[in-house]
């Protein structure tokens, strides 16, 4: 993409990032999908302009201070150097922590560990591209060899850790054993799949290479799908599979999407959307089996009896974070790996952590908006750096429905009842209180 150079005389251009979805929009390239052409100050985007990812206002986003380019030392070089930093995993944590660590550092060796081929893509899309068309491609925004090659660090893909050392600074891979300085665990979090649903005979998308091949099959033509789970992740696929032609059943174990986020006139809302695109909704369902059938199908089988049929099952149950490594290692492990909220260090020795994978206070943090926050306080504390360190706090919550977009500001709190502000056919508001205060809001 060619960038133009700034000539109004406001200087750089500068970055804002999405604290919904962790979309950076930069001023110099511009929203062209949306109409906005490169550098458009983000002062004169239109109020109505909307993320082009999750859908939220100018309002939920906030300053992103650009890194200065660097020149790094050729991934050759830094090889012969060892140890350095070696960050497991190539999703958005490991790219950030390295782009961070390379912005502060040209020198540092780093070595990037990764199951996958280490390829750089925007993980929300995923749960958007089908309704817009996008192909694996088009997801993808850089090979891994060439984010490698442009920070000057060793890819070492299809690798997988076994085996973690923190008294020797050593990590065990498919590949040999690397030494390390310091080590950034970023491997995120898998869909954690009950034991019910054959792994088979459905999909779980939770990276570009299943979303690829879930492409792939989708592209046959118009098919009846089951997504089982209607969180987050489930209704926004539900709708995008709609939105691309499917006939598309969401299978939910409670009475209305979203029973344990949205309250229940939140939880309509969304549903009249999602019906009034074609999605069918199996609610109380809770799913006994799955069975492939001599045509292809796969029936789904559920407590009651009853039986879906379906030509694809695309399972979206959550995630759970990959204990082996850390638990064998010895480290701190609580629904996620324990760090300290400041600095992202782990229990173990020059060891940190970022992203889906690790647990604040005991709960997960999976949101990508904080990646970026995450990564810079890492890299100081690893080089040494002062830094104010990470301040956590509870990002959006904004549901990629375009049928219903919802967002949610503020801590939710469990149980604690809502109260409804405005209620109009276009639009919801409402707010939980405690001790007469504000702790969450809520717009659809």
């Amino acid at each position: 993409m060619t960038v133009l150079e700034p000539t109004d005389g406001l200087g750089p251009w500068k970055q804002f990032l999405c604290r919904a979805c962790g979309l950076i929009y930069d001023e110099g390239e511009g929203d062209p999908d949306s109409g906005l052409a490169p550098g458009t100050r983000f002062a004169d985007i239109p109020d109505e302009w909307a993320c082009p990812i999750c859908g939220v206002t100018k309002s939920d986003f906030e300053p992103y201070r650009r890194r200065a380019p660097v020149a790094p030392v050729p991934a050759a070089a830094a090889a012969q150097r060892r140890p350095g930093v070696v960050i497991v995993g190539a999703g958005a944590g490991g790219w950030a922590a390295a782009e961070a660590i390379r912005a502060e550092d040209t020198q540092v060796p780093i070595t990037l560990v990764t199951a996958c081929g280490g390829d750089v893509y925007h993980k929300p899309e995923l749960s958007v591209a089908l309704g817009r068309g996008l192909s694996p491609d088009r997801l993808r925004r850089e090979t891994g060899a060439a984010a490698a090659a442009r920070l000057g660090l060793r890819l070492m893909a299809d690798t997988v850790a076994v085996g973690l050392s923190p008294e020797r600074h050593s990590l065990r891979t498919t590949r040999g054993t690397l030494g390390y300085t310091a080590l950034v665990l970023a491997h995120g979090a898998r869909p954690a799949l009950p034991a019910c649903l054959d792994p088979t005979l459905c999909w779980r998308v939770n990276d570009l290479a299943a979303w690829a091949s879930l492409h792939a099959e989708l592209a046959q033509g118009p098919r009846a799908v089951a997504v089982i789970g209607a969180g987050m992740v489930g209704c926004e696929l539900a709708e995008d599979l709609a939105r691309a032609g499917h006939a598309v059943t969401l299978v939910g174990i409670g009475a209305l999407p979203l029973p344990e986020l949205l309250p229940d006139v939140a939880g309509r809302r969304l549903l009249a959307g999602l019906e009034g695109l074609g999605v069918r909704y199996q609610a109380n369902a809770v799913v006994r089996g799955l069975g492939r059938r001599p045509g292809g199908e796969v029936a789904l089988t559920f407590a009651d009896g009853t039986i879906l049929v379906a030509t694809t099952v695309i399972a979206a149950t959550g995630l759970a974070t990959p204990s082996r490594l850390v638990r064998g290692a010895g480290l701190a492990f609580d629904r996620g790996i324990v760090v300290d909220p400041a600095t992202l260090r782990t229990s173990g020795p020059d060891i940190f952590a970022l992203g889906d994978c690790i647990s604040i206070a005991g709960r997960p943090c999976r949101f990508i908006e904080p990646v970026a926050r995450q990564a810079e306080a890492i890299a100081h504390a690893i080089l040494g750096r002062e830094h104010p360190g990470y301040a956590h706090a509870a990002p959006v919550i904004r549901l990629k429905t375009r049928s219903t977009p919802i967002a949610l500001h503020g801590a939710p709190l469990p149980g604690e009842p809502w109260h409804i502000v405005e209620h109009t056919e276009s639009r919801l508001a409402m707010e939980q209180r405690r001790d007469g205060e504000v702790t969450a809001w809520l717009a659809a």
